[in-house]
């Protein structure tokens, strides 16, 4: 009898239990029954309503709803048939619609007539069809989110799953959906006004003329005013010419003289050997005894004694092989979020991967027209210029003449991307091709040329710059006012207004600090001299 009441009594007890305790247990078994999507089908219902009502409703939400980003099936369809009258430019009203769906064959999968006249019903006008509009985008992002992480959950859990590829594709998932669904509004002109004199209000309180990130070089500085933010800048030229002196070269003047945090994407060389460069560069002690490690004593000091400031600068390198575009974005954004990173170096474009599985397939040249395309997005988004390297091809070497210098159509692969950037640099040394005098006669030893080919906000010109092979750096030529024989313009036979105060020490003979050329390059035949 006792281990009958014994039994009983916690049966009777939890049927007595308080009123919160019930609640919470019918809580629980609500929960169990799941969740429902985020939604919002007044609202689409309102939307549709209202697209039917005014003719020019849809011109307002055009660039906000699209098809998928309805809820109900039924709206889908309703949706599509507005967009198809829209695209024929056809009256949008009831009965268009209701003709539309019935050509779609779909009317009666929606509802009928009767449903579409009900939407017509529930609005009155389209006044708020913009604000109604963006919750529903909202619910639809929000409904992909669910989407996106419940698939990554659950590959997560296959452990056949490839740990690379799954961080690739979730990455690529949440960018198109940013990508395909937050687009900027359009900007009002008193708007952008405002903000273009505040910028020059800026400008004008500057000591300097640049407003970008500076390269250190002071006569392609004065020409760039600065690396500007949200420009492409591609730096080509052939093998062994000099590409990651130049890049390495601004991007230590700008970290170590500016403390201007960068990115450098280093896809050929690995980190170490890269920071072997930089304290080649900052410690003058000869690489080839860096390489080797064969410094003597007072090298050792001179290296200890010079690298503090190098060490401190906020230089970011990632050595990545085979880097795609969306692991590219991704570092950016983490890079940009943590360290305000201000310019991002590429070494070199053609090494990267356009798909997230990191392997080339299909066409070649698409593929390097997505990655250019890519890294112009991420400058443009992050504000930062994005200085990427790129390969010539060999059409140089091969071209007629003494003159090997490089031009638009020699890029590598693609034209997408002379295209993408804001300007394109050639990097040009005519000792590479045992040149020992230019055109003019001029020593060549040492002389290095930055051949401005584009730029979208300026002319196009020569740069001549130091390149001291030992140390493997760029730098200004020395200045030497007492010359004043160079500083025409060999093109326009002109003074050249750069050329004072930049003249070269008579090391180099009478080189000038810019040689300014017409912008004529784009019309140039291949065997035709820059």
């Amino acid at each position: 009898m006792n281990s009958e009441n014994e039994n009983y009594q916690p049966r009777n007890t939890a049927k007595k239990g308080s009123f919160a305790e019930r609640k919470s247990r019918l809580g629980n078994t609500l929960s169990g029954l799941g969740k429902l999507p985020p939604q919002a089908v007044d609202l689409e219902e309102a939307v549709l309503g209202a697209l039917m009502v005014e003719k020019d409703a849809l011109s307002t939400v055009i660039d906000i709803l699209k098809t998928d980003t309805f809820y109900k099936d039924a709206h889908q369809k309703i949706f599509e048939a507005i967009f198809n009258l829209f695209q024929k430019s056809s009256p949008i009203d009831l009965l268009t619609v209701t003709a539309e769906l019935r050509k779609m064959g779909a009317l009666e999968m929606v509802g009928g007539a009767y449903y579409i006249t009900q939407l017509t019903d529930r609005v009155v006008s389209a006044a708020n069809i913009e604000y109604h509009a963006r919750i529903i985008s909202q619910k639809y992002i929000q409904r992909e989110l669910i989407k996106i992480s419940t698939e990554i959950i659950n590959n997560a859990y296959e452990d056949t799953a490839d740990i690379f590829d799954l961080l690739d594709t979730a990455e690529k998932s949440l960018f198109d959906i940013a990508q395909n669904n937050l687009r900027r509004d359009t900007r009002k002109m008193d708007d952008i006004m405002r903000e273009a004199v505040n910028n020059l209000e800026q400008l004008r309180d500057r000591t300097d003329s640049l407003t970008g990130v500076p390269s250190g070089f002071t006569a392609l500085d004065r020409i760039t005013s600065g690396w500007q933010p949200s420009d492409l800048v591609i730096i080509a030229a052939r093998p062994a010419m000099g590409k990651t002196a130049f890049v390495l070269t601004c991007a230590r003047n700008a970290a170590v003289l500016h403390d201007k945090p960068v990115a450098v994407f280093s896809l050929e060389m690995s980190s170490v050997q890269l920071v072997n460069r930089l304290i080649s560069g900052e410690t003058e002690i000869e690489q080839e005894k860096l390489k080797k490690g064969t410094l003597a004593d007072h090298e050792w000091t001179q290296l200890h004694s010079r690298i503090g400031k190098l060490t401190e600068a906020p230089l970011l390198i990632d050595d990545t092989p085979a880097l795609n575009v969306f692991e590219f974005r991704a570092k950016c954004r983490r890079l940009k979020a943590q360290y305000d990173i201000q310019m991002v170096i590429v070494d070199y474009l053609q090494l990267m991967h356009g798909k997230a599985e990191g392997k080339g397939g299909g066409n070649r040249e698409q593929e390097i027209g997505s990655i250019s395309r890519a890294l112009k997005s991420v400058a443009k988004e992050l504000s930062i210029p994005v200085l990427a390297l790129s390969q010539l091809s060999r059409a140089v070497e091969s071209r007629p003449g003494a003159s090997k210098r490089p031009m638009l159509s020699d890029l590598r692969e693609s034209g997408s991307i002379e295209q993408d950037a804001d300007m394109v640099l050639f990097l040009y040394r005519p000792e590479y091709y045992g040149m020992t005098e230019d055109e003019e006669g001029r020593p060549t030893a040492g002389v290095g040329e930055v051949i401005i080919a584009k730029n979208r906000h300026g002319e196009t010109t020569i740069v001549p710059l130091k390149f001291v092979g030992k140390y493997v750096k760029f730098q200004d030529l020395e200045e030497d006012f007492s010359s004043g024989s160079f500083g025409k313009n060999p093109a326009m036979n002109e003074e050249n207004p750069f050329s004072a105060g930049m003249m070269p020490s008579s090391e180099f003979g009478n080189m000038g600090g810019i040689i300014t050329r017409s912008s004529r390059m784009n019309d140039m035949d291949d065997e035709a001299p820059f």
